[in-house]
């Protein structure tokens, strides 16, 4: 939304230097020194075209330096001794994107047009060229040139300091996802595995003796599954190191068809034109869908559960229901698995929707922003 907001305001302000460009070039033509002659509204007309054009320049600036080029051309050759001001603009913007090969081509073609075109309206050679060096002087060029090549320049050492910035953090983030991992196993992973053990040899043992077994020691063998099952699949993802590509939307028929064999219904279904999005919302999308499936095998005592993944131009929307046993007046505890998840499509931008349906079972709802340019 704020990426949003700020390409309308930029383009809002190329809307106005379009415009301020048009007013100049209008009242030097105006006012300025034009030969009468019957293209005089065709002059206006490109006077006018030449300005408008740089509302596009940022989006297509070697189109619109050829536009503005030949507008410069055209209205030299209609009898107009008017700056080629629009061109200037045209050149910076075309140097700034990278097209300095292509600017300097240009150029070089205008400066030998211009007196040609002066020429056709003039029919004098000495003052033809002194209009054509008027129109576009060469130190406005190299000024307006370098100023392009100046903030391209400083644009990408910025971009490369904020690279360099996000790696030195990615990789004070990867050590210390290792140094907790390696904390996590050494303090926790021989403690509940002890636990573990010692809970089911006390079940084995008691039923090996026909004594009842306690639900006190039932549930601790079952607590112990679960604590080694989640410890282990958080270790798992603090050593991910992503050395290993990602999984993402591209994994998800395969995690459905996992569900299917082990005796889930689950169906899926892909709406929208897919397009290609960001890794992060990719991967995010993949860990919702993982984890409500999980959430649903585990708690929910469903029988059927539907995935809907809808690519739209600018979100991705994931839904999850199942029929299980959760009820508005019934509804789950909320687990790490479900914090998880709010947490990822917050940090994204999203908006996630988790709760009992009307009619019985869970849904899980998320909308991730998909535009790569939020």
């Amino acid at each position: 939304m704020w990426t949003g907001r700020v390409g309308a305001r930029v383009g809002v302000i190329d809307v106005v230097i379009a415009v301020c460009v048009v007013a100049v070039l209008v009242v030097a033509g105006l006012y300025g020194d034009h030969s009468a002659t019957d293209l005089e509204v065709l002059g206006y007309a490109l006077l006018v075209a030449g300005g408008l054009a740089l509302v596009a320049r940022r989006r297509v600036p070697v189109p619109v330096l050829v536009v503005t080029g030949l507008c410069a051309v055209g209205y030299q050759a209609a009898g107009f001794d008017v700056p080629a001001v629009a061109y200037l603009f045209a050149v910076y913007a075309a140097v700034r994107a990278g097209h300095r090969i292509v600017t300097l081509i240009t150029s070089v073609t205008m400066l030998a047009a211009l007196p040609l075109a002066a020429l056709a309206s003039l029919h004098d050679t000495s003052a033809a060229f002194a209009q054509a060096r008027g129109a576009l002087e060469l130190a406005w060029l190299i000024a307006a040139g370098a100023a392009g090549e100046a903030l391209r320049q400083a644009e990408r050492r910025a971009d490369e300091a904020e690279r360099t910035r996000e790696e030195t953090a990615q990789h004070r983030a990867d050590d210390e996802r290792l140094h907790i991992a390696r904390e996590l196993h050494d303090s926790l992973v021989h403690q509940i595995s002890i636990i573990k053990v010692q809970s089911e040899v006390a079940v084995h043992l008691a039923r090996r003796r026909g004594e009842p077994v306690p639900e006190a020691v039932l549930a601790i063998q079952q607590a112990g599954r679960e604590a080694t099952r989640e410890l282990r699949a958080t270790l798992e993802a603090l050593r991910d190191d992503d050395k290993t590509p990602p999984q993402g939307l591209d994994h998800v028929p395969e995690m459905v068809e996992q569900a299917r064999a082990a005796g889930l219904d689950a169906t899926l279904m892909i709406e929208g034109q897919r397009h290609a999005i960001p890794v992060a919302v990719d991967r995010t999308a993949y860990r919702i869908i993982q984890e409500s499936l999980t959430n649903i095998g585990r708690h929910a005592a469903a029988t059927t559960a539907s995935i809907r993944i809808d690519y739209r131009p600018d979100a991705l929307d994931i839904r999850v229901d199942d029929d299980g046993k959760a009820t508005p007046r019934n509804p789950p505890t909320p687990g790490l698995g479900l914090l998880g998840m709010r947490e990822r499509v917050t940090a994204l931008g999203g908006r996630l929707h988790a709760e009992p349906r009307v009619e019985g079972g869970f849904t899980v709802q998320a909308e991730l922003p998909a535009d790569r340019t939020s």
